[in-house]
């Protein structure tokens, strides 16, 4: 089967499953806009981005590179290296779960959120950080190993199964205030559950790979050299809605940040479907450049980004028919976050179009060459939300969204075509199908 056919099947495949999890976390959440309020709503889209961005955290940046390491020593065959590598990132997230028990409320009430939905639901919150930190470095680490349905699936299968047993337990209390209360414990916990099973596929992962080597002892000093900057560019690129969401906190009422944290999910399931493009390649992509061989790099690199463009925009179609119908479900005030939501689609088709810059950079040794264009990304999407949010509201965040990735888009292929010499642009497949034309005339 050829890279675009196997790209497409199982991405496919992927992107099924997430959207049949994604239906039932929409169901979730529109009951809950219709049962406990959109206010509620609001409180339980800001608890969820900071679950997120306290989890991308968690690991200290090395989920960013398990895909990246665990496809090298599985490459290489280097077993023992590989189980080193898992102490370390499986340490990061338990210690940093001990310190933020220890300081996360003295934290709070520094930041003056003492009494925020934050502070009053600690536990169970922190919990589903932890649940949610373990997911990432377990698909990471899965994903490398290549087996890609069970590194997705506890996330876009498992953790809506227990968001929605979550909500039906919690229609048991009498109050909606208690009800939310219960539904996060009910989630928190049973999300550690799924992630503790997910964790058990890594462990019996690891006879699969061949034992040829001895670990070396300069290998932490090469995590670090690229966990650091991903962490960072990880936090800005997949979670940039986590914090969209909270800076819009103080400039939205409740309701429209229901209203676009809601349009930001539905972006967020869209997107995925681009990114198991990624996720099933990057493997191969590895192989390729640890076996020098650039012109196959190359061409997967194009191949990937020629089905990730036709799926965004095929997804940005489909997403224009069917988001309105989708947003009613969550009440009629919902439907407000249609246009927003269209323009942030075809920041999806930007975004494809430019290619996974920063992921060529690292594996050309060049971690750090990322960071000034996803800072100077935040750096326009602050700014942008300042300017344009006070008099276009919902429409004014979504435009400010697709400026800031537009710029770190461009300038992220910009930085890898001047770096690494190489345009990871869609314009790559275009060029290997006109060489092979050239080729058969």
């Amino acid at each position: 089967m050829s890279l675009q056919r196997r790209l497409a099947s199982q991405s496919t495949i992927i992107f099924g499953a997430r959207l049949g999890g994604a239906g039932l976390v929409f169901l979730t959440q529109a009951l809950i806009a219709r049962l406990w309020g959109p206010d509620l709503l609001g409180e339980y889209l800001v608890v969820i981005a900071t679950v997120n961005l306290v989890a991308v955290v968690m690991p200290l940046g090395f989920h960013t590179v398990g895909t990246y390491f665990s496809a090298e020593y599985r490459a290489r065959g280097e077993r023992r290296q590989f189980i080193v590598f898992l102490l370390r990132c499986y340490g990061h997230v338990v210690g940093t779960l001990v310190v933020a028990l220890l300081l996360g409320p003295l934290l709070l009430e520094a930041m003056g959120q003492g009494a925020s939905v934050l502070a009053q639901h600690f536990v169970p919150v922190l919990l589903l950080a932890f649940g949610t930190a373990l997911v990432y470095v377990n698909g990471a680490v899965l994903v490398g190993l290549k087996r890609p349905f069970a590194g997705f699936f506890a996330d876009t299968m498992f953790r809506p199964l227990i968001v929605i047993s979550g909500f039906l337990v919690a229609l048991t209390m009498q109050t909606a205030a208690e009800g939310f209360s219960l539904m996060l414990w009910a989630v928190a916990l049973g999300y550690v559950g799924i992630a503790l099973v997910h964790f058990a596929f890594v462990i019996t992962s690891i006879p699969r790979l061949a034992d040829t080597l001895p670990p070396r002892r300069d290998e932490a000093a090469r995590w670090w050299r690229f966990a650091l900057p991903w962490v960072l560019i990880s936090l800005a690129t997949d979670f940039f809605f986590d914090i969209d969401l909270l800076l819009l906190s103080h400039a939205l009422t409740r309701e429209e940040l229901a209203i676009f944290g809601v349009c930001t999910r539905l972006f967020s399931l869209i997107s995925f479907g681009v990114a198991a493009v990624y996720a099933v390649t990057v493997p191969d992509m590895f192989e390729s450049e640890a076996n020098a061989d650039r012109e196959a790099f190359k061409r997967k690199v194009g191949d990937a980004n020629m089905v990730a463009s036709v799926i965004s925009v095929a997804l940005f179609a489909a997403t224009m028919l069917v988001a309105p119908l989708l947003l009613m479900l969550f009440g009629p005030s919902f439907a407000a976050g249609a246009g927003p939501l269209a323009v942030l689609c075809l920041a999806l088709v930007i975004r494809s179009a430019m290619g996974p810059a920063s992921l060529v950079l690292s594996i050309h040794d060049r971690p750090y060459a990322s960071l000034p264009f996803v800072a100077l990304g935040i750096g326009t999407l602050v700014v942008s939300n300042w300017l344009l949010v006070p008099g276009l509201g919902l429409m004014g965040a979504a435009l400010s969204a697709i400026i800031a990735i537009s710029v770190w888009s461009v300038g992220l292929w910009w930085t890898a075509l001047r770096t690494a010499h190489m345009d990871v642009s869609i314009m790559q497949w275009f060029r290997h199908r006109r060489a092979l034309t050239v080729a058969a005339e």
